[in-house]
């Protein structure tokens, strides 16, 4: 797998320590950047898009050394598109994932049966993470049983962040203005006070 940095999410593309979200069609800087590009649920409520050719970017850009990810893709349940659209554009998001070697990174709200029921589907070899979770231990439990690595961020379940495999847990700031740093060290207090190896 991919070598990712601590930060493996992040909407502040000055950050130079974590992978920076890219929409289709920007820039990347050539700097020692690296990316993650995909079509975000809630760009699904664009009307006149041109998916097929959106999809096509994404699939074009994936080769490039500073694509790390692919995504972050999924469903929402509260916002976005509709759902069919948002199903279709993650699977072939997925298919990108599969097709490139590259991890695949999840934003889902309220939809984790269809996402889990699309992964039964697909079988893939390729890492999915579940980005920003702030659920509780039994849906971890259920997204690790499936294959699914979870990352968390500023918020977060205290009793998840506890039980969640070292190896099978990531770090992120999204949009928060904290640093790495500061977001590990809160994680690894609450695993600490568990006591969890």
């Amino acid at each position: 797998m991919i070598q990712l940095p601590p930060d493996i999410h992040t909407h502040d593309p000055e950050r130079h320590d974590a992978v920076i979200q890219l929409t289709p069609g920007r820039d990347m800087a050539d700097d020692g950047r690296v990316y993650s590009i995909g079509i975000h649920p809630w760009d699904t409520t664009v009307t006149d898009a041109d998916w097929e050719q959106l999809l096509d970017e994404v699939s074009r850009t994936s080769s490039d050394r500073r694509i790390v990810m692919i995504g972050e893709t999924g469903i929402d349940s509260l916002r976005g598109g509709s759902i069919p659209l948002q199903t279709m554009l993650l699977r072939r998001q997925a298919e990108i994932s599969e097709a490139c070697g590259k991890p695949l990174l999840l934003h889902v709200v309220r939809a984790w049966p269809r996402v889990l029921a699309l992964r039964r589907r697909m079988r893939p070899s390729q890492p999915w993470i579940a980005h920003g979770f702030r659920g509780k231990p039994q849906l971890a439990a259920e997204l690790l049983r499936s294959g699914i690595d979870i990352s968390l961020g500023e918020h977060f379940n205290p009793e998840t962040a506890a039980m969640i495999p070292a190896g099978r847990l990531y770090t992120e700031t999204d949009t928060s203005p904290a640093g790495i740093d500061e977001i590990r060290q809160r994680i690894n207090a609450f695993r600490s006070e568990k006591k969890f190896n």
